[in-house]
């Protein structure tokens, strides 16, 4: 059966946007760009095609349906910036196939402007056609929260900006099928701002509530009853919990660049966020002082090594660079995480605790970086010689918080 939909770049933007929409009974094609695609467990694989899903065997399938959307990932770049090379590669190929009426959507994050001057000219010179007269034209920006069970694309609202008015609502047209909201921008520049605005938003929250850990712990206050207390407000305020640094595939922009200014706020919570896994090891090395050790040589274990709980993505996660710097003074790092088999770091693999609370026994310092579900911190603090918890999951006076 031929599809109506083309996913092109299966990783974590194109595969829960394919979930989506094999949900939503659309027969759907995905298209892989490159070694940075998402992978699916055998389960959800079998759910996939039984729902219609299946993968691309040539590009040339990619001519045969009424939607494309184009979702790569945009890692940053050596200078900092956005990398658009998977998403120019996939615009130059749906090109070459693209046929009359076709709906072209881009979902991965890029600086404004990049729908109407990279895509729409590749997508033009390809293959012959008019943007906004032979084929319809759109940005949406993509709203994933993986792990997220409340929020899901079905209710999750769906921001379309068209290169003409005929192209949003051709775009709408399509994520209506999949969503309860449409929400339409009034281009496709407000669209990709909108992404801009709402990953930036995270970053400086983050990036305010971890300089607030660093105050807090200095005045000798707790951060987390204030967060606590302060959340009970019901406007102007939006609860953000500290953490050992910021990870996942969202990467905070300063987009403004090429306009010839800056974000200062971005600039800033990034150098923020940034110095968090660096603040998590002095506080390390600061417990293990207090108590008579030294870090050099130290049993150290982390727990918890992913970007987010109940996950198995590493995408950006700070545990790396805590483990990298642990390492540097001397420390004997092991690690644990359920959802991840095995670590490497400086290209060497870390030793995995299988036994968890052994482990958490014999190691003279145990950093909590992940609250999976399946801890039982209670347990574990109780096992554990220190327990420093950058989560502000262990019970209150359970562990050293951050």
């Amino acid at each position: 059966m031929p599809a109506d939909l083309a996913v092109i770049g299966l990783g974590p933007y194109g595969l829960p946007l394919a979930k989506a929409a094999i949900a939503a009974g659309i027969h759907t094609l995905g298209y892989r760009t490159g070694p940075e695609s998402g992978s699916l467990s055998p389960a959800e694989l079998r759910r996939m095609l039984s729902g219609g899903f299946r993968h691309a065997t040539s590009p040339a399938e990619l001519g045969r349906v009424r939607t494309a959307v184009i979702c790569p990932p945009t890692p940053r770049d050596a200078d900092g910036g956005l990398d658009l090379s998977q998403v120019e590669a996939a615009a130059r190929t749906l090109a070459e196939r693209l046929r009359p009426h076709t709906t072209v959507i881009l979902e991965s994050p890029v600086p404004p402007g990049t729908t109407e001057n990279v895509l729409r000219p590749l997508l033009e010179e390809g293959s012959g056609l008019r943007a906004g007269r032979d084929f319809h034209l759109a940005y949406s920006p993509s709203r994933v929260d993986p792990g997220n069970r409340h929020f899901t694309p079905a209710n999750t609202p769906k921001v379309i900006g068209g290169l003409t008015p005929a192209c949003t609502e051709s775009a709408a047209a399509f994520y209506g099928r999949l969503t309860d909201k449409v929400v339409r921008a009034r281009g496709p520049r407000e669209a990709e701002t909108v992404q801009v605005l709402e990953t930036n938003f995270r970053h400086v929250n983050i990036a305010l509530v971890n300089e607030m850990a660093v105050l807090c712990h200095d005045l000798g206050v707790d951060l987390w009853d204030v967060i606590r207390c302060a959340e009970t407000k019901p406007f102007g305020f939006h609860a953000f919990r500290p953490g050992p640094g910021v990870g996942g595939h969202a990467v905070p922009q300063d987009l403004t660049a090429h306009a010839g200014r800056t974000l200062r706020m971005v600039e800033l919570a990034q150098q923020v966020n940034g110095q968090m896994p660096r603040y998590v090891v002095q506080r390390a090395a600061a417990l293990l002082n207090e108590h008579g050790k030294s870090v050099r040589a130290a049993r150290i274990l982390l727990l918890g090594v992913t970007y987010k709980p109940d996950l198995a993505d590493q995408q950006s996660t700070p545990a790396e660079e805590v483990a990298v710097r642990l390492l540097q003074l001397g420390a004997s790092i092991s690690y644990h995480d359920p959802y991840v088999p095995s670590w490497n770091v400086l290209d060497r693999p870390v030793p995995r605790a299988d036994a968890l609370y052994e482990a958490v026994a014999e190691a003279d310092l145990t950093i909590l970086l992940q609250q999976h579900r399946t801890y039982d911190l209670q347990g574990l603090s109780v096992k554990a010689q220190l327990l420093l918890d950058t989560r502000g999951a262990a019970p209150t006076g359970a562990a050293h918080r951050l």
